[in-house]
C-alpha cells in the first residue's frame, strides 16, 4: 500500500492487529494480500493501512462492530487466523477502538 486509508467522518472504528513474525514465510504474503482483498469486498469495510519493520501492524477501518465481527467469522479469515497462529506468528495483538477524532494532512493537494 503506498496510499493512507481514506476514512469518512468518524465515528468508525479501528481494528488494530499489530504482530512479530516467525522465520516461517510459507504462503504468507499470498494470503496477506488475499486477506485485504477479501476484506475489501466485506460490507462495512472502509480501508486499511499496515506498515511492516521488525513489529508489523496493520489497522483497518470499520463501519461498525457488526461489519467486525462478520469479517472475524468469514471462513477464509477464520483460516488465515489459524495458519497465524500454527506458523506465521510468534506472538500478535487485536485491539478494537473506536474512532471519535480524526485529522488528515496531505502535501499533494490531493482530495
Amino acid at each position: 500500500m503506498d496510499t493512507i486509508a481514506r476514512t469518512p467522518q468518524p465515528p468508525y472504528y479501528a481494528v488494530i492487529f499489530t504482530s512479530l513474525r516467525s522465520d516461517i514465510d510459507d504462503g504468507y504474503g499470498t494470503m496477506a494480500a488475499r486477506m485485504l482483498e477479501l476484506a475489501t469486498d466485506q460490507p462495512g469495510f472502509l480501508g486499511a493501512d499496515s506498515a511492516r519493520e521488525s513489529v508489523g501492524i496493520t489497522v483497518s477501518y470499520w463501519r461498525d462492530l457488526e461489519s467486525i465481527q462478520r469479517w472475524k467469522h468469514h471462513t477464509e479469515h477464520c483460516e488465515a487466523r489459524r495458519l497465524g497462529r500454527e506458523k506465521w506468528y510468534t506472538a500478535f495483538s487485536t485491539r478494537i477502538c473506536r474512532v471519535e477524532r480524526d485529522y488528515t494532512f496531505d502535501r499533494s493537494g490531493t482530495p
